[in-house]
């Protein structure tokens, strides 16, 4: 048997190299704004109005429907909310 090890769950479950940088972003952005609205004391029903979004959208990130969301979605709820995104690109070895 041969084990494999793997930086990320989603190097491991992803099909291309790319699928997984796509994952990894989105679950880090998805992270920060349930920790956003956790710490600003929002229910769900005030989030959505911060993120100009619906309140059943809110639920969906909260319960972390990844597939539900793109980047640009997830960026632009960042920066409804006033929150800057800032990326860094390293060598992926």
């Amino acid at each position: 048997m041969t084990t494999n090890r793997f930086a990320s769950v989603w190097d491991a479950i992803e099909d291309t190299p790319e699928d997984a940088e796509n994952m990894k972003v989105r679950s880090q952005l998805m992270v920060q704004l349930k920790s956003y609205i956790t710490k600003s004391g929002l229910n769900q029903s005030d989030a959505a109005k911060v993120f100009g979004i619906t309140q059943p959208r809110v639920s969906d990130l909260m319960r972390g429907k990844i597939n539900l969301f793109g980047i640009d979605a997830l960026v632009n709820m960042a920066a409804k909310a006033g929150l800057r995104v800032e990326f860094q690109l390293r060598d992926a070895a």
